[in-house]
């Protein structure tokens, strides 16, 4: 049986999703979700998730979500398949690509999200984004980027000279956030700019950019 998404094109968190199927050269089905209509919310929607969130895989009779648990869990699945995106044979940078998946959840998006929020969702919903929240994440998001600077000065990606899983997690929030005025925070630091350039290249997600037409005002 074929996995199946649940979710859409220019989601955040199912373009992770997505950019690991095509790193994985895996058969899915998108399953478009309508938030506009409030399909997520609905009865049949919340038996596959409680919390009314997209996205939702579903792999036969398992069903899962949290983009981040099921990124995870294709990659163990499908280790002997496309890129090794853990490093199973090697506990070492097994053990420092599990650190970086850790700094990207707790350190890197908190930051980076609240500033895509504020600039390309808020508006969409008629609202008016908040400078100051803006203002107080990019200042987070400047440190956080700092110590990427110096990691990323002597390895090629975030757990080492080998793309992961954790440089894989980025890549959504990443893209739009270069769309927003404040680019220069990527593109200021040569190693950062570089490490993205290099990663935002890879044909898995370069093929899901496509559908990423939320960030373009």
């Amino acid at each position: 049986m074929a996995l199946k998404l649940h979710g859409i094109p220019m989601s955040t968190c199912t373009t992770r999703v997505l950019t690991c199927l095509h790193e994985k050269g895996l058969d899915f089905e998108l399953v478009p979700v309508n938030l506009f209509a409030g399909e997520h919310k609905q009865p049949p929607f919340l038996a596959k998730n409680p919390f009314g969130q997209i996205p939702v895989l579903e792999d036969g009779d398992l069903t899962l979500f949290e983009s981040r648990a099921i990124t995870a869990y294709l990659a163990e699945k499908y280790k002997e398949t496309g890129c090794d995106l853990l490093r199973h044979n090697d506990l070492k940078e097994a053990a420092l690509v599990k650190v970086w998946l850790e700094v990207e959840s707790q350190h890197y998006h908190p930051a980076i999200y609240q500033i895509v929020y504020q600039f390309f969702v808020l508006p969409l919903q008629g609202k008016t984004a908040d400078q100051a929240i803006i203002d107080v994440n990019l200042e987070k998001l400047g440190k956080v980027l700092d110590v990427y600077e110096a990691r990323l000065g002597t390895t090629k990606c975030l757990a080492g000279d080998f793309y992961s899983l954790a440089d894989l997690h980025h890549l959504s929030y990443t893209y739009y956030f270069m769309k927003t005025p404040w680019a220069s925070l990527i593109n200021s630091r040569p190693n950062v700019k570089a490490w993205w350039e290099d990663i935002s290249s890879r044909p898995a997600f370069k093929k899901v950019a496509e559908g990423m037409t939320f960030g373009e005002k």
